[in-house]
């Protein structure tokens, strides 16, 4: 593809995601016509009384505080965990590679669960801070299952992440019946959901993504060379396992702080980055601003699907990515099997 018709793709796929994004805006369970949702973000934009224009305290509210606020949380969630994927499947050279499939989301889950239970939901590093070390414990310790030496095994690596999983589960499961209390806030991190996010952490996730895509991004070539192999990468110069340790630090960090507030919500990274790879190409500097809007477009629909579907009834977000997702994961199971046999 032309570097021409390269951009007039990627504007399309800007200027698709940002119609979305207004429309996940206007559309929602509240009887609020499109043309008043779209007075209203008019307005605000452009720093209006709603007052004097007609538009009642209650729907602008729905809107700038229940809406917005969701509809950019989803633009920074499926950006984040995009880049999280595509940076995965670099360093560990296996395109089964996801913070949910090797077990991040889970670890960030479970520190998020046991900052609920502590009573440090409310404070400023409560959620974010376990979820991050606990996250971190997890992927440490599935990368020290997964080694041999200096090598990590694909298959071993995905019995561990998948391992990990089931326990992490099995433990949240059993924080549920002994804090009973708290079961209906635990179970919210464990199926996935935008709907209680505040603009404060939108900024806390924005920071956190920008932070971390700008250090996948700064590592785009050494992550190029590490595609080949390790000692190619050597050869070339670039340090195998600090680039590695770099990664993995930024992405865990982004995965807990997306998970932190808005639960599990998996196989974006599988399946964003797999669809744009196929047309892109495996050059990491091009990849990673489709993965961004990719991610953000993957979000917002999924978001989107799990407030239409069943009206008045949401259906957890977590679960539509898992719905989509999960074929999509056997069937990139079923190609790898076929070129073993090969």
């Amino acid at each position: 593809m032309s570097r021409r018709k390269n951009g007039l793709v990627f504007f399309g796929l800007c200027i698709f995601c940002a119609g979305l994004a207004v429309v996940s805006c206007i559309i929602g369970v509240s009887d609020i016509s499109p043309s008043t949702a779209l007075r209203v973000l008019a307005e605000r934009l452009l720093f209006l009384n709603s007052a004097a224009t007609g538009v009642d305290e209650g729907t602008e509210y729905i809107i700038m505080n229940i809406r917005l606020p969701r509809v950019l949380f989803a633009l920074v969630a499926g950006s984040g965990l995009s880049v999280c994927g595509l940076a995965f499947q670099a360093i560990f050279r296996n395109p089964l590679s996801d913070p949910y499939v090797l077990g991040v989301s889970s670890g960030a889950s479970f520190g998020a669960a046991l900052a609920i239970i502590l009573g440090l939901e409310s404070s400023l590093f409560g959620l974010s801070g376990l979820s991050f070390l606990s996250a971190l414990v997890t992927v440490m310790l599935i990368i020290k299952i997964a080694s041999y030496g200096n090598r990590i095994h694909t298959t071993t690596l995905l019995l561990a992440g998948i391992s990990i999983n089931f326990l992490i589960s099995a433990t949240i499961s059993l924080m549920l019946i002994l804090n009973q209390e708290q079961m209906d806030k635990i179970i919210f991190w464990t199926m996935g959901s935008l709907s209680y996010v505040t603009y404060g952490n939108v900024l806390t996730a924005f920071v956190a993504v920008m932070l971390g895509t700008g250090v996948v991004a700064f590592n785009a070539r050494p992550l190029n060379a590490m595609l080949i192999d390790s000692q190619s990468a050597t050869t070339l110069g670039v340090n195998v396992e600090r680039t590695k340790r770099t990664i993995l630090l930024v992405c865990t960090l982004m995965v807990a702080v997306i998970v932190a507030y808005s639960g599990v919500i998996g196989f974006i990274g599988l399946v964003v980055p797999h669809m744009v790879r196929l047309c892109m190409g495996s050059d990491n500097r091009r990849l990673i601003p489709y993965s961004i809007v990719g991610g953000m477009i993957f979000m917002l629909a999924s978001d989107l699907l799990s407030r239409m579907l069943i009206p008045p009834s949401e259906i957890p977000v977590g679960s539509i990515t898992a719905l989509i997702g999960s074929p999509f994961f056997i069937f990139l199971l079923f190609n790898a099997k076929k070129r073993l046999n090969k």
